[in-house]
C-alpha cells in the first residue's frame, strides 16, 4: 500500500507525542514493505531531509503561528498528495489536521482516509475561544469523513460515542522495550547525577502542569529539608509556541538550585535522563494517551500523574496519583515516594512489565494494518509485518 501520513510536525520526531506516534507506525509499515510519506513542516524538518528509517519525508512551507501553522501545512499536503501521489491511505493525525479529511473523500474518492484522535486538544488551556470552536470541528470531521477513526485511548474512544455517538477504534500508543544502563557522562552537563533526581518529560504548554510541579516540589522540600537535601527536579522538554510560559518557568524556578532545566533533549541524552532518575512525575491536566508516562515507565520507573482518566489508564495499579492541579497533594505524594526508595523501585518494575506487554508499536503496526486492510485490498504478501 502507499500511505501519506499527514497533521504531524514532521520527522525525525523532536518533541511531542503525535511526531513519536508517526515515526514508530511509519518505521515499522516500511519494514512490512509499504511506501510511507509523511509531510513535514519546513520549520522542524532540517533542510535536506528527505528520507528517515525508510520514510519518503516531504517538506512542505506553513504560515507559522499558533494558529495557523498546522492547518495551512495539512492544507498543503493533502493537494500534494492528491496531485502528486495519489496514496492508497491518507492518515491525518489530529483533530485540527482532521478539519480537512473530507477533501480526499470528495477529490480521490478511490482512496481510504483514516483519521488518528490523538487528544482532546480543544481543552488545552493556550487555545482561544475561536481555536476552541475550529477545533471541536475538527473533532466532528474526524470521525464523519474518515472511513475509519483511531482513538490512542479508551477515553477518547468513549468522548467520541458520548459527545458526538461516533465511532472509534482504540488502537494506543506503544513503547519500545527500554534495558539500557545510566550513563553518569550524559548527565554531568545538567548537574545531575544517577538516581539523585526525579523527572519530567513533556513540552513545556499550560496543560501539561510544570508550574504545578514547580510549586509542588518546592512544598515538598519546605516540608522535609533533610530529605530533599541531596535532590533535584529536572524538567526536560522546550517551547511550542508558548515562549511567554517557558519564561515564566524559568522566573518561577530561578531561585531554587534543585531545580534543573534541560531544555528539549533527544537521543541518548534523553535515554540517560529517563534510565537515570529516582521516578518521574506527570502532572498534565489534558491528554490523550501519554507517551511520556509509558517511556518513564518502559524504563523501569514509577510516575506520580494528575489523576485524569488517561493518566489512569496507564498508571492505575502500577503507579500514584494525585489530584489534578493541587499542589499539596503532589507534594505529599512526592515526599512519600522519596521516604520509600523500595516502593519507588517495586512499582517501576511492575510499570516496566505492564507496558511492555500492553503497549507494543509492533502490536500497534498491526492493527492499524488491519483497519487499512477493512477499507483496501492490497498487494499480497503486504498484508501482515513479518
Amino acid at each position: 500500500m502507499n500511505i501519506v501520513m499527514i497533521g504531524q510536525k514532521g520527522l525525525p520526531g523532536k518533541f511531542g507525542g503525535v511526531e513519536t506516534h508517526v515515526s514508530e507506525l511509519s518505521t515499522r509499515l516500511v519494514r512490512a514493505g509499504h511506501t510511507v510519506i509523511a509531510y513535514a513542516r519546513q520549520w522542524y524538518t532540517p533542510k535536506g531531509t528527505t528520507m528517515f528509517n525508510g520514510i519518503r519525508v516531504v517538506r512542505l512551507p506553513s504560515l507559522r503561528s499558533k494558529w495557523t501553522d498546522a492547518i495551512t501545512h495539512t492544507f498543503l499536503a493533502v493537494l500534494h498528495a492528491i496531485i502528486f501521489v495519489r496514496p492508497d491511505i491518507y492518515h491525518f493525525h489530529g483533530v485540527g489536521p482532521s478539519l480537512l479529511a473530507w477533501v480526499p473523500r470528495v477529490l480521490a474518492p478511490r482512496a481510504t482516509v483514516v483519521t488518528t484522535f490523538h487528544s482532546v486538544d480543544r481543552f488545552h488551556q493556550k487555545w482561544g475561544r475561536f481555536a476552541r470552536f475550529m477545533l471541536k470541528l475538527g473533532e466532528h470531521a474526524s470521525l464523519v469523513f474518515a472511513h475509519s477513526t483511531i482513538a490512542v485511548s479508551k477515553t477518547i474512544a468513549e468522548y467520541a460515542k458520548t459527545e458526538y455517538n461516533g465511532t472509534a477504534v482504540y488502537v494506543p500508543n506503544g513503547i519500545t522495550p527500554q534495558h539500557a544502563s545510566t550513563d553518569p557522562i550524559l548527565l554531568e552537563p545538567f548537574g545531575l547525577e544517577p538516581y539523585s533526581y526525579l523527572l519530567m518529560v513533556s513540552r513545556l504548554v499550560p496543560h501539561k502542569g510544570a508550574h504545578t510541579l514547580i510549586d509542588a516540589w518546592k512544598l515538598a522540600k519546605a516540608m522535609n529539608p533533610q530529605l530533599f537535601r541531596t535532590l533535584k527536579l529536572a524538567i526536560v522538554g522546550g517551547s511550542a509556541f508558548t515562549d511567554t510560559y517557558v519564561r515564566k518557568l524559568e522566573a518561577q524556578a530561578a531561585q531554587d538550585p534543585s531545580i534543573v532545566m534541560t531544555g528539549y533533549q533527544a537521543g541518548e541524552t534523553l535515554e540517560a535522563l529517563f534510565t537515570g532518575a529516582r521516578f518521574a512525575v506527570h502532572p498534565s491536566t489534558s491528554e490523550g494517551l501519554p507517551i511520556a508516562v509509558l517511556e518513564a515507565m518502559s524504563h523501569g520507573k514509577a510516575v506520580i500523574a494528575a489523576d485524569i482518566p488517561e493518566n489512569r489508564e496507564i498508571v492505575g495499579e502500577y503507579g500514584v496519583t494525585f489530584k489534578a492541579n493541587d499542589i499539596a497533594d503532589l507534594a505529599e505524594k512526592i515526599v512519600e515516594l522519596v521516604k520509600d526508595p523500595m516502593q519507588a523501585a517495586g512499582l517501576g518494575h511492575v510499570a516496566r512489565t505492564y507496558v511492555e506487554d500492553a503497549f507494543n508499536w509492533d502490536d500497534v503496526a498491526q492493527d492499524v494494518l488491519s483497519i487499512y486492510r477493512a477499507h483496501t485490498v492490497a498487494p499480497e504478501g503486504l498484508l501482515a509485518l513479518e
